[in-house]
């Protein structure tokens, strides 16, 4: 048995959110990102402390949870860190085994191994601590064929059309200076995952700033990983003012993959989501850079999706704007054309972008 196959992991199986107001977020999520409400838990259902919708487009699912009340972990969790990740669900085939793995290995279990059961069969799950308050949680789904989990309602509504993402293609984590190893060390200890590749911060700067990271993915290749940590500079970095406002470490933004990512991101920008934008001026060497592409450079300067190439193909990839007032989290649109990286081209371009919103924003 080799060192990635004592836990196997099926997959990402979904990303639970902790937020102010689920109903609106829930509304916000399927008008602008046309994610479906599918399940619901709460009030109707027997629960008390929470509410939470389950938003599901392609294979990826969303699970969006706030308090019903002031006392309560998810409530002192968005006091602190406003909207944001507090749960990455990972599928696996045995949970007993991934906690006992995991266990052995020195990871803090959460929640120990619980069964839950209803007329779509038996749902198990075990949560181990990750970064800062974000968990890790294993789901078994082997002998469960509801809609989601035991104890939530199906949704039976229309929900606005689909912008086309197809899957998580990675989440990113910023961690504090000098933690990025550590939590790269605990990946291949914890979960069996290897590195990819490694940034460092000549790969990622500009005058002022600069960050590095790690990407640590599993054996199948499924699930990735990559780490930040920002490093020294003249001035503050993106990672430490996410730090600076997330108070803590967490997840910065979730990739997701489309098949065509001009089509998704005109349906965005009709929606008036935020993107950030390079300069123009990165567009008239593009095919020097990238070879020649599949897609039209002029609309893909209209829309401001970026282009980046390696040994194995090219990806296409844009970054929106945080999606709310802190700047935290934000999301990826990612199309991959053979590529396996994650863009090191296109993080000059970018950076200089970070910080000009960072500047207007006075945390430069």
């Amino acid at each position: 048995m080799t060192n990635q196959d004592f836990l196997p992991i099926r997959g990402y199986d979904h990303v639970e959110f902790y937020v102010g107001n689920a109903k609106q977020a829930a509304y916000f999520y399927d008008r602008v990102f046309g994610f479906k409400p599918v399940a619901k838990l709460g009030l109707e259902t027997g629960i008390r402390d929470r509410a939470s919708y389950v938003m599901k487009q392609g294979n990826v699912k969303f699970v969006l949870t706030n308090a019903l009340g002031p006392d309560s972990e998810i409530a002192r969790h968005c006091t602190l860190h406003g909207d944001g990740v507090k749960t990455v669900a990972l599928e696996v085939r045995d949970v007993e085994q991934a906690i006992r793995e995991a266990r052995a290995r020195e990871a803090t279990v959460v929640q120990p191994v619980e069964a839950q059961e209803d007329e779509n069969g038996v749902l198990k799950t075990g949560i181990i601590q990750y970064a800062g308050d974000t968990v890790i949680k294993f789901v078994e789904r082997t002998n469960y064929h509801g809609v989601f989990a035991p104890g939530y309602m199906p949704l039976d509504v229309e929900g606005a059309d689909s912008v086309g993402f197809a899957a998580i293609d990675h989440i990113v984590t910023n961690v504090e200076l000098g933690q990025m190893d550590y939590w790269a060390r605990w990946f291949e200890r914890v979960l069996g995952f290897a590195q990819l590749t490694h940034f460092t911060d000549e790969d990622i700067s500009t005058e002022y700033s600069a960050l590095m990271s790690k990407v640590m993915e599993n054996g199948t290749g499924k699930c990735k990983f990559p780490i930040n940590e920002p490093a020294e500079g003249k001035k503050k970095s993106q990672i430490a003012e996410y730090l600076d406002f997330y108070h803590g470490p967490g997840v910065q933004h979730i990739a997701m993959n489309t098949k065509d990512i001009c089509d998704t991101v005109r349906k965005l920008r009709a929606k008036n989501l935020d993107f950030l934008r390079v300069p123009d001026t990165y567009y008239e060497t593009l095919t020097d850079r990238v070879g020649e592409i599949d897609e039209d450079i002029n609309e893909l300067h209209e829309l401001g999706i970026l282009v980046d190439r390696d040994e194995d193909g090219y990806l296409l990839q844009i970054f929106t704007q945080p999606l709310q007032d802190r700047p935290t989290l934000f999301f990826e649109v990612i199309e991959r054309h053979g590529s396996r990286g994650f863009g090191v081209g296109n993080f000059k371009a970018l950076f200089i972008s970070l910080e000009r919103e960072q500047a207007k924003r006075g945390n430069l």
